[in-house]
């Protein structure tokens, strides 16, 4: 966002009104001498330059300086000494200062993340009033304080910047243009009401409807973007195609080949166990398929975890409506060549490198972090897929990220709880790393969503929540706001004094009802504890609906549990929640009955069908698939993310959540 340049003064050139406005309201006869030093009209000027004329000015002029060092400081991410600055500019202003004052107001406040103040002072901006380059601003600074919240607001403006925008930046509004209207639920689309000579807005929105359309296959997808072209030759994304779709229409259907896979796993020490559980479902997956018949959602963790023969009986008492059931798309592929390398014991770029040189065609694996975050520094032309997700992801054209993480639970549970329109949420979480990567991820995704504040408690061992039910303290639904890498800075200082930005304080639900979800990551024996302990202080019909994450169901067993679970949802993978019972068996009966391998296992089922759709998952961010560990969708980076089954613990039986 820049603010507007002043041309040089010369004989026979005359400025516009409103720059002429801005410099001569209230000038003194020194305007002369301060007019032949103004910036030149392409507005490269910095900071320190904007700076140094407003030192050496006064009055009026020094005014417009300010303003223009604001927006230069504003632009080059110095936003402390931008607002040092702004709390310099005096009282009286013209309009057309007014009118700059609140278009830098709005965009500090979206720095500040108060985006509803800034979108309040865009809705009094008259854009009529403003020139080119303002307008660019004005777009700009109603994108920004959407704070990645899709609507048709949003969209209005990116469509209204593109033709004031340099053909240089043009793609990156058209890629923005494209991510909101991608990033708009089903919902959001259907209730847009649209004026009828918006033609470039309906024109973009059959472009988003032909992908929805046409996204599972390529070839139908290129000829109705072709066709969409026709219909709309003036719409800028006619023009210049978003990078999705252009990279769609430069695949080749079949162009990744798994003719010979190499699947990096440990298979020794402390990670043996779980290399082998994923060997056994991509194996299994390789060789049998993972097709499901189509069943109702059936409560396995109601289930006695060495009884399956109860199966059965349990489906007769689950809501009878189907739910979709889980799958792998990718059919049996026996004569598939696989060499199974082991990283127990070898640095990764060394395996690469053999595995390159044994003819591999696409890499599945490694599995532990620190072998994945070595991946970055490996420079390896082959396809892969890691089964794990380092802590910074940074995209690289030939590396998707597939992992089974507490995290990604934790921002499925964020999606789950917005869904459900809660919007006060608590985080009961270990008091170790696993709860402080929980409360980030949850938070995050939160905020993402637009939520605000999110409170987190930390939980004791076992012996400690003992202590706590024998002393019938229970567990307060209170906490203190979680810090995210979305979270406002806790103050700003201007000048020598220093502002907190957005004050928060600790909220009580048994007191004003303030929190209305708790998600709690705990173990089904820890979970016996805590909910009770919730009762305790807040009474058999508190407010709060409960949450959990799949740590609390691991082949749960026994009426008693089940009834005293009354009410809460929690999460798991559509394999262990019914959707295949001949997988899940199959499953099962190959890691002993332990759940936590069972998901392992149908990490390694799910891994096959995305090696043999790794075209799709690295060039359409879109790309989703049916999984047995969730259903499965590609980021931007290539980031697969999981979309959970959530069940409910309802008059001692398990079913899924309406």
């Amino acid at each position: 966002m820049r603010l507007s340049t002043l041309k040089l003064s010369k004989v026979g050139r005359s400025l516009p009104v409103l720059l002429a406005a801005m410099i001569f309201a209230g000038c003194t006869s020194q305007t002369s001498d301060i007019y032949q030093e103004l910036p030149p009209a392409n507005g490269t000027a910095n900071s320190a330059w904007y700076l140094q004329q407003m030192e050496q000015s006064s009055d009026n002029s020094k005014t417009q300086w300010q303003l223009l060092a604001i927006r230069a400081l504003l632009q080059e991410g110095q936003t402390e000494q931008a607002i040092n600055i702004y709390n310099q500019l005096p009282e009286k202003l013209n309009n057309a200062q007014k009118l700059e004052q609140s278009l830098l107001m709005a965009q500090i406040k979206t720095v500040q993340q108060d985006y509803a103040g800034a979108s309040a002072l865009l809705n009094n901006i008259d854009t009529t009033t403003l020139d080119t380059t303002q307008q660019q601003a004005y777009y700009s600074a109603v994108i920004a304080a959407s704070a990645g919240q899709p609507s048709l607001a949003v969209v209005r403006a990116y469509i209204a910047q593109e033709p004031l925008l340099s053909h240089d930046r043009r793609q990156e509004n058209i890629d923005g243009t494209w991510q909101v209207l991608s990033s708009m639920t089903p919902e959001q689309m259907n209730r847009l009401v649209i004026n009828a000579d918006e033609n470039t807005l309906q024109g973009w929105l059959e472009l988003q409807q032909t992908w929805a359309n046409n996204r599972t296959d390529l070839e139908k997808l290129k000829t109705a973007i072709q066709e969409w072209q026709i219909r709309y030759p003036n719409n800028p994304g006619a023009k210049q195609l978003p990078t999705q779709l252009t990279n769609l229409q430069n695949v080749h259907v079949g162009s990744a080949s798994i003719g010979k896979i190499a699947l990096l796993l440990p298979l020794n020490g402390q990670a043996g166990l779980f290399g082998h559980s994923i060997q056994q479902g991509f194996e299994a997956a390789k060789n049998l398929g993972s097709q499901p018949e189509v069943s109702p959602l059936v409560p396995v963790e109601s289930l006695a975890s060495d009884d399956l023969s109860a199966l059965t009986d349990t489906m007769l008492a689950v809501a009878e409506e189907p739910q979709p059931a889980a799958f792998s798309s990718a059919p049996a592929n026996p004569d598939a060549e696989m060499k199974i390398y082991d990283t127990s014991n070898q640095p990764i770029d060394q395996v690469l490198a053999q595995a390159q040189q044994d003819g591999a065609t696409i890499v599945v694996g490694p599995l532990l972090k620190n072998d994945v975050d070595a991946l970055s520094g490996v420079n390896s032309s082959l396809n892969i897929l890691a089964l794990n997700q380092p802590e910074a992801t940074q995209s690289h054209p030939n590396i998707c990220y597939f992992a089974l993480s507490p995290e990604d639970e934790a921002r499925d549970a964020a999606h789950h709880i917005w869904q459900q329109n809660q919007r006060r949420p608590l985080l009961l979480v270990p008091s170790n790393a696993l709860g402080e990567r929980v409360a980030k991820a949850f938070t995050n995704e939160w905020q993402s969503l637009g939520g605000g504040t999110v409170l987190q408690q930390r939980l004791g061992s076992i012996s400690d929540l003992k202590s706590g039910i024998n002393s019938g303290s229970g567990i307060s639904l209170t906490g203190t706001p979680v810090i995210s890498t979305n979270s406002p800075p806790e103050s700003v200082t201007i000048g020598s004094l220093t502002i907190p930005t957005i004050p928060v304080e600790p909220q009580m639900a048994n007191s004003d009802g303030n929190v209305d979800a708790v998600y709690i990551v705990a173990s089904s024996d820890e979970m016996a504890l805590i909910k009770p302990m919730i009762t305790m202080r807040t009474g058999s019909r508190g407010s709060a609906q409960l949450y959990a994450s799949s740590r609390s169901a691991q082949g749960i067993s026994g009426p008693d549990f089940r009834f005293e679970m009354e009410g809460l949802q929690y999460s798991e993978i559509p394999l262990l929640s019914g959707g295949n019972p001949q997988l899940m068996q199959q499953a099962l009966s190959s890691v002993n009955n332990d759940y936590s391998l069972a998901r392992l296992y149908a990490m390694g089922v799910d891994a096959w069908s995305l090696a043999n759709h790794f075209t799709e998952l690295r060039q359409d961010p879109g790309f989703t698939l049916n999984g047995n560990t969730g259903q499965l969708s590609a980021s931007i980076d290539c980031v697969v993310n999981r979309k959970l089954n959530w069940l409910q613990f309802s008059q001692g039986q398990v079913v899924p959540v309406s």
